[in-house]
């Protein structure tokens, strides 16, 4: 074959090319339907039970609005929650998720009667419902960027998969971001939609609002999407991609997204009030000033380029000096909100915000490279690629840049707090399927040579050239064309570049490059490289695609466990299922008054009231630092100091317990919260280094060994440890240990009886719903003694307590940065308490304890929360976190999966030489074998 007929590739047959639609259009569906089934794996196992902890509160929520309606939803005050004072739920809440479910389920009643499903069932299903549908407009949007369906398809099964979708969509886990992220990528797809043309900015404008007016309902992750949509904007008009469509788009979204935005009570004002939400504010105004520049250049026909810069400068100038002034005189009455502490966190150099309730939570910390890993595996590789190949290729498309600023925003976000890596799989998932797409049709064609040379030397750029023509307007290319006339050496150079079969996108100047390696490309050795080349890739597509696929597969049922029940396997080998939390909550239920009140950390709040229906003191909201302070400190005081508190707010007290990350794990956390609003908790020390574990044994400070939390913790369990009989009663403890209940002796009916009556509370108008309890008479004394925590960035807290704060955050700062020196200030200050005699000697675990335990755990091999929390903090490199848990409780050191591999084994299996130190400090073995014979060294 001569070289010249090498180059002959056969026509496309529509038949062929129908077919591999056909097969495409298969394969979308068949991910979608996957995204789907891989979420049922906790509804397969354990049934229609609601996972975790916030799920809990969505689905009360959703139940009292499924009950009541909507208007008396939006004026519940829930006097269940944070006693005494109560949640305003209608007003502290994105009805969102609340509101699709009751949706769904009354739809499915009315018309679909055959296939009518209960409340709690519409609950479990909803994650894996909307999962499936957010992996589909994942591959829409793909498409919508790159013109690829094959890269469209790739997107879809990438974003069925990944775990960082997974990880918030599984069945069961009813939150608010199962139905988020799949608003948040309809916004994103409707907003490049709206860039496709002129035609297409109106309406899509307008949808593009409607989706994100959803997005607000959903999740308080719509500050994110609002300003994605604005810093794109933004950029386009930096860069010169300022146009008619862009101005009509964005401003129809804004408004309209906006005026439906502050229809959501817990939205209001904000938008145009937090600090964090203003720039997008502030682009709107700016292209405003823009286009009345551009229509009063046209109004006066200017035509000199001195004459119209001349004039947009004036009206610049004058815009930013009144927005200037505008500015300095509303700073100073206090309308603009600071910073949330976790929107300032991410633009902080170290991992804390300086709120310890915030660096209290786990997944409020940075993420490391182990957990994009875990979270998106592959596409970690492919990702990358397809990102420079749309920047290359695509150069400043307009949809195409909406990808590329998308990609590296959440890539800044999710590496300062790893609980955004859900943001990047939508991202990851389309440049990935945009490399492995481009790669299938290269390949593909090279096997079945569909194509024509000229179709093959451009497949994205006559989309690229589309998209450009399209932000020009009329005017603009009249004198483009004009220009192109007058220089016939440029239009014949890209007329030569064209037939020549050169991508747009190539440098002009290596063009005689281009042609010589076509040449060869063309060539009969270059057909049959690439054919070579095509089934390499073929290859490589199955193996890395069955492995990624089994890697998601396992994750998803990692990411599937419940939480509120897992499996546990007996040293016989049974298995059976350790439902330990529910149990309690339902002895609750079962055996308490209605009226009784559950003291407990705020962790279990949602659990109590949504299973259990007592009321409790704090949940999940968080909405309140001092109350939960207060909770903090009774529980982290001594056991007499807590009691005359705990009578007046609580008439039990249930603890979390049996070992991992119990109450007495986290207690550090809780003494750090309390003593952030009563300083006197821990005295000149932020961090309360004071309060907690002095060595690796879990031996107790004296501080914590004389805390009710400890003294409740080790009720009969450690040697030594008792609760007060006269203050404290055990009266149900869960089948494997796991919580423990006490009843509070010698409650004040006096107190109980203030907070339930009507006449205390405080109303905002008289006979209003909105109307908050109080606290009782005697919690007086207490009270005087907090001073209400500020963040430093709050600049309008009142200007005596500044000093106060700043000194605060200051110290706790330097004792974060610092932990060692914190630990000798408290270790000085333990010696100081044990020469006064303050102190007495603690109960540890002895040699022979630990030896038990780790003889004990490394028979019992089973998947639970302990197992898989453990994976996670070896897997992402957390040895901070895993040392504070070791520390506290060294038996879970010993525990093992259900495949006989322990905590040793991921040490060595993600190369940690500091975790293995540190399990083996604690005197876990490398000589373990799992269940086919391999130990950690292996």
């Amino acid at each position: 074959m001569s070289p010249a007929k090498t180059s002959e590739k056969p026509m496309s047959s529509p038949l062929i090319s129908g077919a591999l639609l056909l097969l495409k259009l298969y394969f979308f569906a068949a991910f979608c339907q996957k995204a789907y089934t891989m979420r049922l794996h906790a509804i397969n196992d354990y049934g229609l039970v609601i996972h975790e902890f916030d799920p809990w509160f969505n689905y009360r929520a959703t139940e009292y609005l499924d009950m009541h309606g909507m208007a008396k939803f939006f004026t519940w005050f829930d006097y269940q929650s944070w006693y005494p004072l109560g949640r305003p739920v209608g007003t502290t809440i994105y009805p969102g998720l609340q509101m699709t479910s009751v949706f769904i389920k009354n739809t499915l009643a009315a018309y679909f009667p055959a296939h009518a499903l209960s409340l709690n069932d519409v609950c479990c299903y909803v994650p894996a419902w909307f999962g499936s549908v957010a992996s589909a407009l994942t591959g829409v949007l793909c498409y919508e960027v790159t013109r690829s369906v094959s890269s469209a398809v790739f997107a879809t099964g990438m974003m069925a998969m990944v775990p960082a979708h997974m990880m918030r969509s599984v069945g069961g886990g009813y939150d608010n971001e199962s139905i988020a992220v799949t608003a948040m990528v309809l916004t994103f797809l409707m907003w490049t939609l709206s860039l496709r043309s002129n035609a297409f900015a109106a309406p899509f404008g307008l949808l593009t609002a409607a989706a994100y007016a959803y997005m607000v309902a959903a999740w308080g992750g719509y500050v994110f999407v609002l300003n994605m949509i604005g810093m794109h904007a933004a950029f386009l008009v930096a860069v010169g991609h300022f146009s008619p469509k862009l101005h009509v788009a964005y401003s129809l979204f804004y408004v309209f997204g906006t005026a439906a935005a502050i229809q959501i009570p817990v939205v209001g004002l904000t938008p145009l009030k937090s600090l964090e939400q203003l720039a997008p504010c502030a682009v709107f105004l700016g292209m405003q000033v823009i286009a009345a520049g551009e229509y009063t250049i046209k109004a006066k026909k200017l035509t000199e380029a001195k004459d119209k810069w001349q004039l947009r400068a004036k009206l610049y100038a004058a815009s930013a000096a009144a927005g200037l002034l505008l500015v300095l005189a509303v700073t100073p009455t206090g309308y603009f909100g600071p910073l949330s502490s976790r929107v300032r966190g991410l633009f902080v150099q170290h991992t804390r915000t300086g709120n310890p309730l915030v660096d209290s939570v786990a997944e409020h910390q940075p993420a490391s490279s182990q957990a994009y890993y875990q979270y998106l595996q592959s596409l970690c590789h492919f990702s990358p690629i397809g990102f420079v190949i749309l920047v290359v290729t695509h150069r400043m498309n307009d949809q195409s840049t909406f990808v590329i600023l998308y990609g590296l925003t959440t890539y800044f976000f999710s590496a300062k707090m790893v609980r955004l890596v859900i943001l990047t799989g939508p991202v990851a998932a389309i440049c990935s399927g945009y490399a492995v797409g481009l790669g299938f049709d290269w390949s593909l064609d090279q096997i079945i040579m569909l194509t024509s040379p000229k179709e093959e030397a451009e497949p994205a750029a006559a989309a690229d050239a589309k998209d450009k023509d399209d932000d020009k307007d009329k005017s603009k290319k009249e004198r483009r064309n004009k220009k192109d006339q007058g220089t016939p050496t440029k239009v014949n150079k890209k007329a030569e570049a064209a037939a020549a079969g050169i991508p747009s996108w190539w440098p002009a100047e290596l063009s005689d490059a281009w042609v010589s390696n076509k040449k060869r490309y063309d060539s009969v050795e270059g057909l049959f490289l690439r054919k070579v080349v095509a089934a390499f890739f073929f290859f490589l597509l199955f193996t890395v695609g069955k492995d990624f696929t089994e890697y998601c597969d396992k994750m998803a049922e990692m990411l599937s466990n419940p939480s509120i029940m897992f499996k546990a396997q007996l040293r016989s080998g049974e298995t059976i299922i350790v439902d330990d939390y529910r149990e309690a909550y339902f002895w609750l239920k079962d055996n308490t008054p209605e009226d009784s009140r559950v003291m407990a950390w705020w962790d279990y709040g949602y659990q109590i009231t949504g299973i259990a229906n007592r009321t409790t003191i704090a949940d999940g909201n968080t909405w309140n630092h001092e109350h939960i302070a207060l909770l903090g400190r009774t529980l982290t005081s001594p056991e007499k100091e807590a009691h005359r508190v705990a009578r007046h707010m609580a008439d039990y007290v249930l603890l979390w317990a049996g070992g991992g990350g119990d109450d007495l794990a986290k207690s550090p956390h809780m003494a750090r919260i309390a003593n952030s609003v009563y300083r006197d908790v821990c005295p000149g020390d932020p961090t309360c280094r004071m309060f907690g574990f002095q060595d690796k044994h879990g031996t107790p400070t004296p501080m914590m060994e004389a805390s009710l939390l400890y003294k409740l913790h080790g009720h009969n369990q450690k040697p030594g440890v008792t609760a007060d009989p006269n203050r404290f009663r055990e009266v149900f403890t869960s089948k494997y240990g796991k919580v423990r209940i006490f009843k509070v002796l010698g409650v004040s009916e006096e107190s109980k009886a203030f907070v339930a009556d009507p006449a205390n509370r405080d109303c905002d108008v008289e006979g209003g719903w909105f109307c908050r309890g109080i606290y009782p008479p005697a919690l007086e004394s207490t009270l005087q003694k907090k001073n209400d925590f500020a963040q430093l960035e709050d600049f309008n807290k009142k200007k005596n307590s500044e000093a106060d704060a700043e000194d605060y955050q200051r110290q706790y700062m330097e004792n974060m940065k610092d932990p060692s020196k914190a630990a000798a200030a408290a270790a000085a200050a333990k010696r100081k308490q044990l020469e006064e005699g303050e102190a007495s000697g603690a109960p540890r675990y002895t040699k022979e304890d630990l030896e038990r335990a780790r003889d004990e755990l490394g028979k019992r091999w089973e998947d639970n929360e302990i197992t898989t929390k453990m994976w996670e903090l070896i897997n992402a490199g957390d040895i901070d976190n895993l040392a504070q848990w070791v520390n506290a409780d060294p038996t879970v050191a010993y525990v093992r999966s259900g495949d006989g591999r322990g905590p040793m084994f991921w040490a060595f299996e993600y190369g940690s030489q500091d975790i293995v130190q540190l399990l083996q400090s604690v005197g876990v073995k490398t000589t373990d074998k799992d269940k086919n014979g391999r130990t950690p060294r292996d």
